[in-house]
């Protein structure tokens, strides 16, 4: 029997497994014994062989083909190379993956062995992203991170070596004790390295994290005293920005920036509210519904799901812990504040194309207040945020809620 010709997918999958968290991390990550990643792995296996089986029950299309694939966490290069192999063949097993299709894997800078690079190479793998988070040694350190300079630029030059010459370095503005000149240190070493990629992070304090902790209730241990203010944190962001685009890694969304042709594949497919499956602990699948009648014109809904963040729960087959599914006012809405966080903007004719004119027209009024207040500019084609606007991006997302809704 032929498959139906849709679009394509984008599978993530998430391996939550470190060897230490770091000080100002929420994620559903932490350290556990390696004894639980072959367990892990055959979960995250058994959802593949029951995924077009779970898609039909929700009644959502679940594409075939695989055009990108991400491994994030944790530390994804923690897997042992039998089970990175393991999960790639179940991979190819339940899915046809393109011949040129970006497979990324997340690596934490000096954890990732001889035998795991070339294991994930063997699989596939043409795209890293290193958490360097900083090349400042004491504030790597600080922030719960094992490695150095000199680790990380070896990494780079492994990485190279076996012929994955693109990939992703992450730095964060305002860790513990991060000052102007040691952010504009960061900066330097990053841009020698050559990367056709950066990902620049403004530090967020999650109250669950224990740096947030400590933030609020007081201590010395996770060195919160030294965290940089807000204002501060908001002119390293823009520093970065400037130096990024000076030297040709170009901004293209809020934190991400690449040189020509090398823009995160997958992670557009978030922005650009294309398909994905999410697997394993943690993990959001974003899938459209299939109309009931062909002939039905109206806008398809479209199920947002989310696994549990529990790791016994998960091992233990837990159902999904939230899903839901997304009108076409809400998309609208995602549609927006998704689109403005790419510099390419939101073009009016695209969302015209898919919601009809008259379901964008009540955003005019708000662009316009947005544009006065300078967070936004706009023109006849299209609106993007400006420099102003990426720094209180939650602001203006907010403005773009509920705008679809009847009184």
């Amino acid at each position: 029997m032929e498959r139906l010709d849709r679009p394509a997918l984008g599978l993530y999958f998430s391996i939550p497994f470190c060897r230490s968290k770091c000080t100002y991390c929420n994620f559903a990550s932490g350290v556990y014994p390696a004894s639980m990643h072959a367990r892990y792995v055959e979960r995250i296996v058994e959802d593949l062989a029951t995924a077009e089986v779970w898609a039909t029950r929700m009644g959502v299309a679940l594409p075939h083909r695989v055009d990108s694939i991400y491994l994030g966490g944790g530390t994804p290069s923690l897997l042992a190379p039998k089970l990175i192999a393991q999960l790639f063949a179940a991979i190819h097993r339940h899915f046809s993956v393109d011949a040129d299709a970006e497979i990324t894997v997340e690596c934490a800078p000096g954890q990732l062995s001889d035998r795991t690079l070339a294991a994930l190479v063997q699989a596939g793998m043409n795209r890293a992203s290193l958490g360097v988070q900083s090349f400042v040694d004491a504030e790597a350190q600080s922030s719960g991170r094992h490695h150095t300079r000199a680790i990380v630029l070896d990494d780079i030059a492994r990485l190279r070596a076996a012929g994955v010459t693109n990939f992703n370095l992450d730095l964060i503005a305002g860790l513990a004790g991060q000052t102007s000149a040691s952010w504009r240190e960061s900066l330097e070493i990053l841009l020698e390295t050559g990367t056709p990629h950066a990902s620049l992070y403004m530090l967020e304090v999650d109250e669950e994290s224990r740096l947030g902790r400590e933030l609020i209730a007081g201590g010395k241990r996770y060195h919160a005293a030294l965290v940089p203010t807000d204002e501060a944190i908001a002119d390293m962001y823009e520093t970065g920005c400037t130096a990024l685009n000076a030297a040709g890694i170009e901004q293209y969304e809020i934190s991400n920036f690449a040189r020509t042709g090398a823009a995160a594949r997958h992670n557009l497919r978030y922005w650009q509210r294309k398909p994905y499956l999410g697997l394993g602990l943690d993990a959001s699948s974003m899938l459209v519904a299939i109309p009931k009648d062909e002939d039905q014109g109206e806008q398809p809904y479209v199920l947002r799901s989310t696994t549990t963040d529990d790791l016994n729960d998960y091992l233990d087959q837990a159902p999904a812990a939230e899903t839901g599914w997304l009108s076409p006012d809400r998309q609208l809405e995602e549609a927006w504040f998704l689109g403005l966080r790419l510099n390419r903007g939101v073009r009016f004719a695209e969302l015209a194309a898919e919601f009809g004119e008259e379901k964008i027209a009540p955003a005019r009024p708000v662009l316009a207040r947005l544009v006065e207040e300078g967070l936004v500019a706009a023109d006849a084609l299209s609106a993007r945020l400006t420099p102003q606007g990426r720094l209180l991006s939650n602001d203006v997302f907010a403005r773009f809620l509920g705008l679809g809704e009847e009184d």
